[in-house]
């Protein structure tokens, strides 16, 4: 699992000329990496001069510690998504009735494919969100932070967008296509909203 591997035997395997992990398992450690500053700032946020705010912190700080865990458990789910649909193209072609057993293995295995990304923008958007939240109010000497989790949460959700637009493109069902297509638009709309944290950030602090 990437999670329990050492960063530098992860970005080995990365940099490698295999085709897993890739761009789907990177954008999942981008939104961990998201999370895990948000709990960071909340925590930081706490105490007798946060006393007002204690309650919303830990909040922030557990649901961001429950996101981290699920985050890398999607970089494991895509690369082994993205694994499926490479021995889907493998499968042998020889006659009619092979190319139409490869051609099924392959639709199912994209669309199988898509699953971790569309999860991935809806945990990144959590992400946005709670730095929304934490950004009003979270200790000064860290707000910083919130902008870089949010930046990172952007980055997860662009990299499932262009990972999902990839899968689109190879589905042959329409309704399939048309219902993951009615979806990106909530990723674009996240995309916006970590820009809106990220100058809120800033404009508190140049204050």
């Amino acid at each position: 699992m990437i999670g329990s591997e050492t960063l530098n035997d992860y970005l080995e395997r990365l940099a490698s000329r295999e085709p897993t992990p890739g761009g789907g398992a990177a954008g999942a450690l981008h939104a961990a990496q998201g999370a895990a500053l948000i709990a960071m700032v909340a925590r930081y946020t706490t105490g007798a001069r946060y006393a007002q705010h204690e309650e919303e912190s830990l909040r922030i700080a557990a649901r961001a510690d429950d996101i981290i865990p699920a985050a890398l458990q999607l970089a494991d789910d895509d690369e082994k998504a993205f694994a499926a649909v490479i021995a889907a193209y493998r499968l042998p072609s020889a006659s009619d009735e092979d190319r139409a057993a490869r051609s099924r293995a392959i639709q199912e295995a994209t669309v199988a494919a898509a699953a971790p990304p569309r999860a991935l923008i809806g945990l990144a958007t959590e992400v946005v969100d709670l730095g929304r939240q934490l950004a009003e109010f979270s200790n000064p000497n860290v707000i910083s932070d919130v902008a870089a989790a949010s930046e990172a949460a952007r980055a997860a959700i662009a990299t499932a967008l262009i990972t999902l637009d990839m899968n689109i493109n190879a589905i042959t069902d329409e309704r399939t296509r048309t219902e993951f297509r009615d979806e990106l638009h909530h990723a674009h709309n996240a995309i916006l909203a970590a820009q809106v944290v990220t100058d809120r950030v800033r404009e508190k602090v140049m204050a």
